[in-house]
């Protein structure tokens, strides 16, 4: 696992080698063992290292055996050492036994057909030193992060957003025009970040770039090709591919793998295939947020090391401009602050970690996937009906279903965003300042990904919505920069091209049966782990922010934040004022909603009223 930086431009080698020396040290957390560059007339690249796979020669920059091609690349390929093998039987040379190298040789041989071949997770960059073009990939679940900003013929890109703020080019400007999404999705979820000019590249897709013109297109796309082979079939099928991945991911490296553990299904499964001697766990010391003693006694019982620690709300409260100064944009999942702490604890002991991310969007298992009896009899009810119903719920003081009834009166494409739908968006142009306020909704949003499965039934439009907005877009994104904070690379057996494929073909009865998510899975797990184990549900990291800030100290804290002067430029400051008078009163829970709000304050003051 490593970072990297660069550009295309005019400016002189000399000068070039200054900057790109000092956007590399910007990311220096990803990669501290070592670092490496190439310049030239055309472009410059910066390297950090995270010495994980050919501990001894996998330095980068790397190139062809002519040098007429040089790579730069964060991630980890599982299969390098077949696509090797395959290489070398065609003539290709390799001088090192890493990883990076069989990218570069593979693309000399395919072309950009090598991308679908790569089995791991990865973002690169390969320049072309007698054509001067650029051309690179995201891996196809967005596991990896790739960055590229584009204004004016100055082209940069990088692991990180903050990896390109050194540039004397690099215009910083707020996208401001982000923030009312994000206030209903907690993340960031267009193409174009919270940074003007600064773009994400999707997750399967690759990009050229030729010194004037770039160009980006998918070489992976989420496709279910739903085929009933039988339950058991289904079953043999996955647990084959789930234990190569899990495999495949504890030994490439040549340093230790860890696993993180919490109380759920997910990593417990994980830890009993890979049976690491080490896993990693933290929570809250409050009744109702803490899975420790589960992670513990689960460790216990297969006689694995647990190494825990318990997060004060102190300390929680001080790491907050830490975890909005490396998420690179707005991040409001609470749970990225005690993942942040869980990886300082797993540092101290290896350098990799296994994780479960991935298996509830594979495998169905969120609970939103299942409607509940009650909702089902509502949606029977006449659409005019539930309409109505909703309007006179909408005015009413909370009451036990009101959400209900207001969010299932919807079209299916308006109701279902994801699962951190903090508010909607009369509320948030409520809450905005009035130049921000606009007629976007979130069906403008998401309506062209429902379009592509709208002939699906509704669990796998949702599978396929999280897919491409939550998984990539919140919980990948917050595993990698909070590890990556911490100098440790995460990785996540789930999300794997050949579980993909076996996972992909499963009809959504077995998905989702007799009221069980994920049921095929559980019942795999279940073949690993006592049943009471394989049918937890996972916590999720819960936070009780909620009930801290009732407390007149963070109560305090916060309404200093809320006031501050750069406030009106995005939020009426009243409304917000008010919200977090009624949360702190006991009159209203805002505690989600508060926290949207502060986590934009926070990372506007860290990126734009701080020095950096």
């Amino acid at each position: 696992m490593c970072g990297f930086t660069g550009f295309a431009d005019c400016i002189n080698a000399e000068e070039k080698n200054i900057i790109i020396k000092k956007m590399a040290d910007r990311i220096i957390h990803r990669g501290p063992d070592s670092d490496g560059y190439f310049t030239d007339s055309y472009v410059a690249l910066g390297f950090r290292r995270l010495s994980i796979v050919d501990l001894a020669g996998g330095d980068q920059p790397i190139f062809n055996e002519d040098k007429s091609k040089v790579i730069v690349f964060n991630g980890e390929i599982y299969n390098h050492k077949e696509l090797r093998a395959e290489l070398e039987e065609k003539g290709h040379i390799f001088k090192t036994n890493a990883d990076t190298e069989a990218i570069l040789h593979g693309y000399e041989e395919y072309g950009c057909e090598l991308f679908p071949k790569l089995r791991g997770m990865f973002a690169f960059v390969i320049y072309d030193l007698n054509t001067h073009a650029l051309v690179g990939a995201r891996d196809p679940f967005g596991i990896k992060p790739f960055y590229y900003y584009n204004k004016n013929g100055h082209f940069m890109f990088s692991s990180e957003i903050k990896g390109m703020l050194d540039h004397p080019n690099f215009e910083k400007a707020v996208n401001r025009s982000a923030l009312k999404m994000f206030l209903l999705f907690q993340y960031s979820v267009f193409d174009e970040t919270f940074f003007k000019n600064v773009y994400k590249l999707r997750p399967g897709h690759y990009f050229k770039y030729d010194g004037k013109m770039l160009e980006t297109k998918p070489y992976f796309e989420v496709d279910y090709k739903k085929m009933d082979l039988g339950y058991e079939a289904h079953k043999a099928e996955i647990t084959k591919a789930l234990e190569n991945s899990v495999h495949y991911h504890q030994i490439t490296a040549d340093v230790e793998v860890g696993s993180y553990l919490s109380g759920g299904v997910d990593s417990s499964y994980v830890v009993s295939v890979a049976k690491p001697d080490k896993t990693f766990t933290v929570g809250f010391d409050v009744q109702g947020f803490d899975e420790t003693k589960m992670a513990a006694d689960f460790s216990k019982l297969c006689g694995i090391n647990n190494y825990s620690r318990y997060i004060p709300k102190e300390e929680f409260f001080k790491a907050l401009p830490r975890v909005q100064y490396h998420t690179d944009e707005p991040e409001a999942n609470l749970s990225a602050v005690p993942l942040l702490f869980l990886s300082e604890l797993a540092r101290k002991q290896v350098k990799v970690v296994l994780s479960g991310e991935g298996s509830d969007e594979m495998f169905g298992g969120y609970n939103e996937y299942y409607e509940t009896k009650g909702v089902r009899a509502y949606m029977k009810l006449p659409v005019f009906l539930r309409r109505a119903m909703a309007a006179v719920a909408s005015k009413l003081p909370h009451f036990p279903g009101k959400n209900t009834i207001i969010k299932y009166s919807k079209p299916f494409c308006e109701r279902y965003l994801g699962h951190a739908q903090i508010m909607d968006e009369k509320e948030a142009n409520r809450i905005l300042c009035d130049e921000l306020k606009d007629n976007m909704t979130t069906t403008d949003v998401l309506k062209p990904y429902y379009e592509k499965v709208k002939d699906c039934d509704e669990v796998l439009q949702k599978m396929y919505i999280d897919m491409h907005f939550w998984l990539p877009q919140d919980i990948l994104l917050k595993a990698d920069k909070m590890t990556m904070a911490n100098s440790i690379e995460l990785r996540v057996p789930f999300l794997d091209r050949v579980v993909w494929e076996a996972a992909s073909k499963v009809p959504t009865e077995y998905l989702v049966k007799n009221g069980r998510t994920k049921a095929i899975f559980r019942d795999i797990a279940d073949e690993k782990m006592p049943e009471d184990w394989s049918n937890r549900r996972k916590l999720g990291f819960p936070v009780p922010f909620s009930k801290w800030i009732r407390e007149e100290e963070y109560y305090k804290m916060l309404k200093e934040a809320f006031s501050a002067d750069y406030v009106v430029q995005f939020f009426d400051r009243d409304v917000i004022n008010k919200l977090l008078e009624d949360h702190y009163s006991g009159k209203q829970n805002n505690g989600r909603k508060i926290y949207n709000i502060y986590c934009f304050l926070i990372w506007y003051k860290v990126y734009f009223v701080e020095e950096l």
